[in-house]
Parts: structure tokens; C-alpha cells; sequence
């Protein structure tokens, strides 16, 4: 896999974009999870946080494996105000995708 399209969509569509401050993404969890789900990686592990149960999540982990490759992707996140994007980060087996990483290096799939 050249590129990780979905991701890609979702940054040229400005759903995703990179924060040199959080040196994560800013993005809707959902949005991200999804992506790499389109990209073959099947969810084998999501959790959230709560402050309490009656509560919004504040964060959480998604795992997914790439069953044809034995790769894994994850996306963790953090909720940082109510109307903010969410802080995120991707990881694809073991390699932070970075703002660096996604623009113009190689994909970590190569």
C-alpha cells in the first residue's frame, strides 16, 4: 500500500490536520477509525474513558489488525473540550504517522 488514502481524504478535506503544539492530529475520532478501517485494518480492540457513566468519553484506544499483513494500526485520543477536535494519534505497526510522516515520507505499509 503506497498511501494510506483514507487518511489522506481526510486531511485534503480538512477533517484532519496536524497540530505542531499537541504534535498530534486534530480530528474526529470517528473519522480516523473509520479511515483505517477502509485502509483493511479490522477493529479487534476499542475502549474509552469517562469521567463519570452519564458522561461523554474524554478518550480511548482503537486497535485494528490488517489481516492480510499482520499489521497493526492504532488511534489513541484525547477529548479536549467539548466543541474542539479531538487530539489524535496514529500509529501503524509501531511508527508514529506524523504530520512529517504523512506528507512526505514513504508510508509505513510500503
Amino acid at each position: 500500500m503506497d498511501e494510506l488514502t483514507g487518511l489522506s481524504e481526510l486531511r485534503r478535506s480538512g477533517k484532519m490536520q496536524w497540530s505542531e503544539n499537541d504534535q498530534a492530529w486534530a480530528a474526529q475520532p470517528r473519522d480516523v477509525v473509520e479511515a483505517l478501517a477502509h485502509e483493511g485494518f479490522a477493529e479487534y480492540k476499542l475502549a474509552v474513558t469517562r469521567s463519570r457513566r452519564d458522561r461523554p468519553p474524554t478518550g480511548g484506544v482503537w486497535q485494528g489488525l490488517n489481516l492480510q499483513t499482520g499489521v497493526v494500526a492504532s488511534a489513541i485520543w484525547v477529548q479536549r473540550a467539548p466543541d474542539a477536535a479531538s487530539i489524535v494519534f496514529i500509529d501503524i505497526d509501531g511508527e508514529l504517522i506524523d504530520g512529517d510522516t504523512h506528507r512526505e515520507r514513504h508510508s509505513p505499509l510500503d
